[in-house]
């Protein structure tokens, strides 16, 4: 039997995917790296808090789609063109 995996759409909507996701993200509007630091302290610390907030998705480009901002912790240089962005892309 193969394993479904419930990723995050564009649309901001969960599906089932047959394939993992590369990104995870928490229903707070960010997404980072499955090994963040700041994530898996979060996780640690309340483990059922954080794992019902918990989103994942396919790559980059659905995240920011989706509404999703990059983390700050684990990808720096993302966030910093985020952040920097001009007003009018908001």
């Amino acid at each position: 039997m193969d394993r479904t995996y419930r990723l995050t759409g564009p649309d901001n909507r969960p599906y089932s995917s047959l394939a993992k996701g590369t990104l995870g993200g928490n229903t707070d509007g960010l997404y980072g790296r499955l090994d963040c630091p700041a994530a898996l302290a979060a996780l640690r610390r309340n483990p059922a808090r954080y794992a019902a907030k918990r989103v994942f998705f396919a790559d980059e480009a659905t995240a920011i789609a989706a509404g999703y901002r990059p983390c700050g912790r684990c990808m720096r240089e993302a966030f910093r063109a985020w952040r920097d962005r001009p007003a009018s892309s908001v």
